[in-house]
């Protein structure tokens, strides 16, 4: 794959002759007029090297430096500046960047930075690992919601409690389970899953407490059930919610116990198991209703864990993504090297019915049906489509690309406002909690004409 190398500065002329030279080199240019731009195009291609200007309205250099390092903390950060002095040198350099070089500049030295900013970046890769929970269980996510679930899947992974996961269809309750057990002394013990949902009613005590021979017509051997299987190790109990009333009751007693009976036997079996459920239902508006015990619930939910539906957590989109399309490059054999920005803009404001279940399935179905290695609006399921234009009629009339760029104004309207609310009109500490500058939010403030608002 040749690196992309993204081109921040709001002067046309120097982003041509900068391009120029990136191609001469053998890489590929990225423009982008401002820092906000600049972000967007981190989030939906895979850069390898940014040279920005110090010097732009909105967004400084310095900003961008600063949410670069942030949300993409391998990738080298090339400072432009006209204003030389040592002191911006440092300032930069204190901040994270990879270097410095100021305008006018000499071919020859920029060509040295951006071979070694690529080297650099190249090398980096190798050792970089995502933002993943559990390395073999590729569980990411870099938003806040997904790092306190991480931190908090850590603290109790060890612990003998039980777990209740909650969560939406698809968006990875197995995998936190799997998590939980994998980061616990009982990690080489059975992992045991028993999908509730899935055991027809009549089923569900010999699936889960085994039987003896005669016990029933057809039982002519003794089964151990799901419950012994996992002796000393995991169970886990997907949709707990649909598990019947009669079967709470002996659930019930195996968590207060450590103890059941197969069906037909005359012997106690005691059990040693850390157990860990999970549901995509309210369980209290089951218990309102009759259909779910209360004591079993408290034992159950020892310890929740609420995962967020993918459309609370839309910054992890873009490495959903890029891990999915490396997946199914593998898989498919096939060799999709880019998105482009208009599928991750649509893929930000589709509302994700199915999560990252449904994400991983039209990544893999848009990978295996592309005719060339970019993945291209008109490939997005129609689903996709017909729901953005169902709830914004404007994309039709406007085109996808103007929409989505007068959603993300408003976006940071509303964003800006908010901090401004919060903390009473005081800009200073407005913009420390937007993570820009004071001046890019008095310059924002402008655009979007808030002073008045507060």
């Amino acid at each position: 794959m040749i690196p992309k190398i993204l081109i921040v500065d709001d002067e046309q002329n120097l982003r041509k002759v900068l391009s120029s030279l990136i191609k001469r080199l053998g890489f590929e240019p990225v423009e982008a007029d401002n820092g906000f731009r600049a972000l967007e195009e981190c989030r939906t291609r895979q850069i390898s090297t940014v040279i920005t200007d110090l010097r732009m309205l909105g967004m400084d250099g310095l900003d961008l430096l600063r949410s670069l390092n942030r949300n993409f903390p391998h990738l080298p950060v090339i400072m432009l500046t006209a204003h030389g002095t040592i002191e911006t040198a440092v300032s930069a350099l204190k901040n994270g960047a990879f270097d410095y070089i100021t305008k006018p500049f000499e071919q020859l030295e920029m060509k040295r930075i951006i071979l070694n900013a690529i080297n650099t970046f190249e090398a980096n890769q190798k050792e970089y690992k995502p933002p993943f929970l559990h390395p073999d269980l590729k569980i990411i996510g870099k938003t806040s919601v997904m790092e306190a679930v991480f931190s908090l899947v850590k603290k109790v992974a060890d612990s003998p409690s039980s777990v209740l996961i909650i969560g939406e269809s698809g968006t990875g309750k197995e995998l936190i389970a799997q998590a939980l057990h994998n980061l616990s002394s009982r990690k080489d013990k059975p992992f045991i899953k028993v999908n509730c949902a899935a055991i027809p009613e009549n089923l569900i005590e010999s699936e889960l407490f085994g039987y003896e021979k005669g016990a029933f017509t057809g039982a002519l051997n003794s089964k151990p059930g799901r419950f012994e299987l996992a002796h000393e190790g995991t169970i886990f109990l997907d949709e707990i919610g649909e598990i019947p009333l009669e079967m709470q009751v002996k659930l019930l007693r195996v968590l207060q116990e450590k103890e059941f009976d197969r069906i037909g036997g005359l012997k106690t079996i005691e059990v040693d198991i850390r157990l860990i459920s999970a549901t995509n239902s309210e369980l209290e508006k089951k218990i309102q209703k009759g259909a779910f015990r209360e004591d079993l619930f408290y034992r159950l939910n020892v310890v929740p864990i609420q995962l967020p539906p993918l459309r609370e957590r839309k910054e992890d989109i873009p490495l959903l993504v890029n891990y999915f399309l490396d997946e199914f490059n593998k898989k498919l054999k096939r060799s999709v090297q880019r998105i482009s920005p208009d599928i991750m803009e649509a893929f930000s404001l589709f509302y994700w019915p199915g999560n990252i279940r449904q994400l991983e399935n039209v990544i893999e179905r848009m990978v295996l049906l592309t005719p060339t290695d970019e993945l291209t609006p008109d490939q997005l399921p129609q689903e996709i489509k017909s729901q953005i234009y169902t709830s914004m009629p404007e994309y039709r009339a406007k085109g996808l690309k103007e929409a989505v760029k007068e959603t993300t104004h408003k976006m940071e309207k509303e964003l800006i406002l908010e901090a401004l609310q919060e903390t009473s009109g005081n800009v200073t500490q407005a913009a420390r909690q937007l993570g820009i500058s004071r001046k890019s939010l008095q310059l924002k403030m402008k655009e979007f004409d808030l002073r008045e608002k507060l």
